[in-house]
């Protein structure tokens, strides 16, 4: 077993034990997956996939050592962009999350979507997984949306949608994201691509 490969199934492991950040999303290396009948792609390549695992396993842990209880952080990492959810109880929390999440190695960028609260509510995570689940759903439904291209999270009933997508398939997932019940909000956190960077990363070998 090469050492990219022990690499992977170390992070997938950890990421099975720990408390779950952004709710399942399956690793794709060398570009695909087979599973059953499906084929899952991913515009990112192997390498980039297993840094965003790497970032949110180590920012999970280094945000419960800054703020320890005083907080309910997210962290979603794609291509190394990085967008911050949940609720913390002060500006100073909120500042300190995203001061440390900076000093993870290969965050290119931060989305900090935190709230300031009082006091922590009590959790809503089945409910966003619920509407996660319904938006994953009306993506794959919609035809005309590459689904697998997109990565969706829901923090109290606003859904942040993130991913490498052209202009043309941001707005129409958007548009699909807004018509499913339960989704009070939603929040483009794409990196947005040219038409023709999209052609090249079809046309593009799986890149490792």
């Amino acid at each position: 077993m090469n050492r990219m490969s022990k690499l992977a199934l170390s992070l997938m492991a950890a990421v099975t034990v720990s408390t779950p950040l952004t709710g399942c999303f399956p690793l794709v290396l060398g570009g695909a997956v087979v599973g059953g009948t499906a084929v899952y792609t991913d515009r990112r390549t192997s390498g980039t996939q297993l840094e965003d695992e790497a970032i949110e396993l180590k920012a999970l842990s280094r945000n419960s050592e800054a703020i320890g209880s005083r907080g309910r952080v997210s962290v979603t990492s794609y291509n190394r962009l990085v967008l911050i959810t949940g609720e913390v109880t002060s500006d100073a929390d909120r500042a300190l999350i995203e001061k440390t999440v900076s000093r993870v190695e290969n965050v290119r960028s931060i989305v900090n979507e935190l709230a300031v609260v009082k006091e922590l509510p009590s959790s809503s995570a089945g409910t966003d997984a619920i509407v996660t689940g319904k938006v994953k759903a009306s993506l794959v439904d919609s035809k005309d949306v590459f689904a697998q291209a997109v990565k969706v999270v829901t923090e109290r009933g606003t859904v942040y949608l993130m991913g490498r997508v052209t202009e043309r398939e941001a707005t129409r997932a958007a548009e699909i994201t807004r018509g499913v019940s339960g989704v009070q909000k939603v929040v483009r956190v794409f990196e947005v691509i040219s038409e023709t960077e999209l052609a090249n990363l079809n046309a593009a070998p799986a890149s490792k």
